[in-house]
């Protein structure tokens, strides 16, 4: 069973306050546990059983950019898959993120991929064949800025030049929203924006930190885990601070129902920054629909029993990889393989 990420306590905690925590468990200690309880709980694993004849050739896991986690993530589960034999072969690829990634299953050139459960959500996901197997963990959005810009909060965008994902990631969905959300209008002119509105470029998560390193960028949004790899990194060349998104989370559940939720930043998660609280959004993987049901049922059993496998280095323990949170898919629909996979692991 995964940690569970920091979420909404009682009204009064704040970041830093007595009833507040900021700070996960120990990721591996907490992992070991409750894998160990979940165990007793299930079925044997069956993934032994695959042979040449019954199982793919290749099978394909659409990540995301380089530095972030859903390519660490991507590339765990590809590295797991092969070696459990689910697939003689497994492979994950560099994308521009949850948009991309959907694009590639439709495509037929992936059989999974990591996206924000918004992303799947959007209109067609489902007419277009594709699938949850489960959520695997929690996505943090970081609004990143300078610590000398004196941005401190979401309306002190107006009138600076802002990085709002590169198109096909799921930063380049979300971020417009949350913008609106707090009464942000949007402008693709850099020299002269409005009044009231933010410059926005289309730049990724490792162009954006050099621009930010560069001072031709205020702010940089960034969709991903806790901490993320890439802004761990420039912390320490440059003095970053993240700003508190919760603010506008009333208003984007008005517009789009409980897609987001709010979670915390843990202190410590990045040098010199302190607790933040930050909108979230479930994190799903996805495969095709007509996926076989095989390949699906053994993915599910490797995601239950082999979870220490899947939890990236840098990660702080934002995992659900356990059978009573994977089915939680935010509306998008289970593969019905997977679905039976974990009946029976429920017994």
């Amino acid at each position: 069973m995964g940690v569970v990420p920091v979420r909404e306590p009682a009204a009064s905690d704040t970041p830093g306050s007595p009833g507040c925590r900021t700070a996960l468990p120990a990721r591996r200690s907490v992992l070991k546990s409750a894998v160990a309880v979940g165990l007793a709980a299930c079925l044997p694993p069956a993934l032994a059983a695959c042979t040449g004849a019954d199982r793919p050739e290749e099978l394909v896991v659409a990540g995301g950019e380089p530095g972030g986690f859903y390519l660490e993530f991507s590339t765990l589960l590809a590295t797991a898959l092969e070696r459990h034999g689910v697939a003689a072969h497994a492979r994950a690829v560099a994308t521009g993120g949850s948009l991309d990634n959907i694009a590639e299953l439709r495509a037929g050139r992936a059989a999974f991929a990591v996206a924000l459960a918004d992303a799947a959500g959007q209109p067609g996901g489902d007419s277009a064949g594709i699938a949850a197997i489960g959520k695997v963990y929690e996505n943090y959005v970081h609004c990143v800025v300078r610590k000398d810009s004196g941005i401190r909060e979401l309306s002190g965008l107006a009138g600076r030049r802002v990085a709002v994902g590169q198109p096909g990631s799921g930063t380049s969905l979300t971020t417009p929203r949350l913008l609106e959300a707090a009464g942000l209008g949007t402008s693709a002119d850099a020299a002269v924006p409005a009044a009231g509105t933010a410059a926005v470029e289309n730049l990724g998560l490792n162009d954006g930190i050099a621009a930010l390193k560069a001072g031709t960028l205020d702010a940089l949004f960034w969709s991903g885990g806790v901490p993320t790899a890439a802004i761990a990194a420039a912390t320490q060349e440059v003095a970053l601070a993240l700003l508190d998104l919760s603010s506008v989370l009333p208003e984007l559940r008005r517009r789009y129902g409980g897609l987001y939720d709010r979670v915390l930043v843990p202190e410590g998660s990045y040098p010199g920054i302190p607790a933040v609280w930050t909108v979230g959004a479930p994190n799903l993987l996805l495969c095709r629909r007509d996926l076989d049901t095989a390949t699906v049922e053994r993915t599910v059993q490797l995601l239950v029993h082999s979870a220490a496998e899947l939890i990236p280095q840098s990660s702080l323990g934002v995992q659900f990889l356990s059978a009573e949170s994977l089915i939680n898919t935010a509306g998008v629909p289970l593969h019905p393989a997977a679905g039976n996979a974990y009946r029976t692991l429920h017994g």
